[in-house]
């Protein structure tokens, strides 16, 4: 057998694989003989069927069948040996009429090679990254809802502007009858929360559909109508209130710590603040992060410059894919990923020059600390490490899920690589402003 390859330009090969019939007759031959042993022919005892006639049966579907193993086994190999870091698969040749009684073949591949390139971390131009803390005014507003959640409602006459009202909303024409408890904090005008002022139980209200709500989700589940109906949805509706509540505010204290944190973990309002702007700034931390890990992969894309085989790509897509393509929406394909697949050779690039590894034991250990989270939200503190093992095992069993973790982690050490090394400001500011700089006010 002998291979060799042409280097048509920096990106793109060719490769010929030349096979002699020695390199699989005697293969061809073991196997034909082990037919021959069991070949089940009317008019022949088991074992004494001709040669010639398992050969005439068999032996060209047998020859090709090893000489594509060979083919395979060889490429394989000497794209390791040759240590040729290439995209996508290589792409045989087409050839026609193959004349499988020759004592000889020729294979050609196309190879698409990944391109040299160099990744430049510190931009010219800083990339924020954003400190988001948990203000007061955060703060106190959690701690109020604290309080209604544990809180109890306490029977009222009439409506007023913090009360909650159970009642029903109905249209018999419309079909809709649905019973919900609300806050005039959720209407959108404030006309329409006045009507509710003073009403009392059985009282009737009116109200128009249109702009009741900020937007049609809330309607869908005011109504229990389905998403489509809701849009737009302009009809009057009924109404009718069957209870009034106020929710007195729980009192601060050791009961109502001991219930959020386990008994004696927090003793104060001081540190029952700190406790609730520790634990904000820890899911703060993650969404600064994953915008961090966006807006430098966005840079590295845009700012790392190198070509592509795009032509090979194309038809490697085209070749590859699930569904059937023609060269059109090959061409489409390939200009949707593009920019993913660049992404894809520059993290390998960070991942190969930073020596950036995640073990099984990193994997594992990741497993257990998200369990912990998990079964600390149903009230289990302390779970042995033994049943941390064993469910981690049972989690990482499943290939797909220990893959997504691998990937976590090689997120989150990339995190800390740009961190280091990129060009970065710090910008301090709280969750409201973030999201409203970020995305925009929502």
């Amino acid at each position: 057998m002998n291979i060799t390859r042409e280097n048509l330009d920096a990106l793109n090969a060719v490769v010929k694989v030349d096979i002699a019939k020695e390199d699989y007759s005697d293969k061809v031959e073991k196997i034909l003989s082990d037919y021959r042993k069991t070949a089940n022919i009317p008019g022949f005892r088991k074992g004494h069927v001709p040669m010639g006639m398992v050969k005439k049966q068999y032996g060209k579907a047998v020859l090709v069948d090893e000489v594509n193993k060979l083919l395979q086994d060889a490429l394989n190999k000497y794209l390791t040996e040759e240590k040729l870091d290439v995209l996508g698969q290589p792409l045989p040749k087409p050839q026609d009429n193959i004349d499988w009684d020759a004592d000889g073949f020729s294979f050609e591949f196309e190879l698409g090679l990944a391109p040299e390139f160099h990744v430049e971390l510190k931009s010219k131009k800083a990339i924020t990254h954003y400190n988001i803390i948990a203000d007061d005014k955060m703060i106190d507003e959690q701690i109020e809802r604290i309080q209604k959640q544990y809180g109890k409602l306490v029977s009222q006459d009439t409506v007023e502007e913090d009360s909650e009202i159970t009642g029903t909303y109905t249209n018999e024409e419309e079909d809709i009858d649905n019973t919900v408890t609300l806050t005039l904090d959720k209407f959108k005008g404030k006309a329409t929360s006045k009507q509710f002022i003073g009403a009392k139980v059985g009282d009737v209200i009116i109200l128009k559909t249109k702009g009741l709500y900020d937007d049609d989700h809330e309607l869908m589940h005011a109504l229990k109508i389905d998403h489509d109906r809701a849009h737009g949805l302009d009809i009057e509706v009924s109404f009718t209130i069957t209870e009034i509540n106020k929710r007195e505010l729980a009192d601060l204290d050791q009961d109502l710590f001991d219930k959020l944190f386990g008994k004696g973990e927090v003793t104060s309002v001081t540190e029952l603040k700190a406790k609730i702007k520790e634990d904000a700034e820890k899911q703060f931390k993650q969404q600064s992060d994953q915008k961090l890990l966006n807006d430098v992969t966005e840079y590295l894309v845009d700012n790392t410059k190198f070509d592509l085989p795009g032509e090979f790509l194309t038809k490697w897509m085209q070749a590859s894919g699930e569904n059937e393509m023609d060269a059109e929406q090959a061409k489409e394909e390939y200009e949707k990923s593009e920019k993913s697949l660049r992404y894809q050779l520059i993290e390998g690039k960070l991942i190969e020059d930073n020596n950036i590894q995640v073990t099984v034991e990193d994997i594992k250990a990741h497993a257990k600390e998200m369990i912990k989270v998990q079964m600390a939200q149903f009230g289990q503190m302390n779970p042995s490490d033994e049943e941390l093992d064993g469910i981690a095992a049972r989690v990482l069993g499943n290939q797909e899920e220990a893959r997504r973790i691998s990937e976590q982690l090689i997120s989150q050490k990339l995190i800390e690589l740009y961190k280091e090394k990129a060009n970065l400001k710090v910008k301090e500011l709280s969750y409201e402003n973030f999201v409203k700089e970020v995305y925009g006010d929502k």
